[in-house]
């Protein structure tokens, strides 16, 4: 499992999964949209109406802390519950969970490498049931040394000890799908490595090998000494 990572402990396996599917202390989250988990989840799981967890009133940004907290209490998720995220589109979205989490120092949390698809590979039991989500307490409290603002990215625009990671997909990157925006197209000077690259290119979409990972950041110049601003 470890492969290399420098913090294994951030992912959780499909094997661990299973053994604990009955632990009362973790709220498993299927991070996909309503209607794909109706149709089977992994035992025990819950879904969010929103998977992005976007500030209803301005989607630009993530949940304010009081929604956020409203949102996490109704999936039963408070402060000392561990959190196991999973989707089936290569943890698009249960990273999206794992940042918001983190955002909001809730550390204890994990990544289902593979996710819904392996999951569902090795034949291991799902359900139609939704359960019951016991009362919780959730406490957010923001960290805003994992987010860069606005005045953060011009700062740091053409600086040689930061790097613009855009993990976007080819069309965002070159301005062919504007998704809506007003303006398309990259930051000047981003590095582009579209969010697929780091799962593997298989039915099971797991993490890549921390070797992998390294020598494609290595050849992007996305290195140890310097800051990285994905986006």
């Amino acid at each position: 499992m470890a492969q290399g990572y420098a913090r294994p402990e951030l992912l959780a396996d499909t094997e661990w999964l299973a053994h604990h599917l009955d632990d009362s202390n973790i709220r498993i989250v299927d991070c996909d949209v309503p209607d794909s988990y109706r149709r089977a989840h992994i035992p025990g799981a819950v879904n969010p109406q929103d998977n992005f967890f976007k500030n209803p009133d301005d989607r630009r940004y993530v949940m304010t802390p009081e929604q956020f907290a409203t949102t996490m209490e109704g999936l039963g998720i408070g402060d000392d519950t561990l959190v196991v995220a999973y989707d089936a589109h290569g943890s698009h979205y249960a990273t999206r969970l794992w940042w918001c989490l983190r955002y909001y120092r809730h550390q204890r949390v994990k990544v289902l490498n593979g996710g819904w698809q392996k999951w569902l590979s090795e034949g291991r039991p799902i359900t139609f049931k939704v359960p019951q989500t016991p009362k919780a307490k959730f406490t957010p409290q923001p960290s805003p040394s994992v987010l860069a603002s606005l005045d953060d990215v011009k700062a740091a625009l053409g600086r040689q000890d930061t790097v613009m990671l855009d993990v976007r997909s080819k069309g965002e990157w070159t301005g062919e799908n504007t998704r809506g925006n007003r303006r398309g197209g990259h930051l000047p000077g981003a590095v582009h490595l579209e969010w697929l690259n780091y799962v593997t290119d298989d039915d099971q979409k797991t993490i890549k090998s921390a070797e992998e990972l390294r020598s494609m950041f290595q050849q992007a110049g996305v290195t140890p000494n310097k800051e990285v601003i994905a986006h």
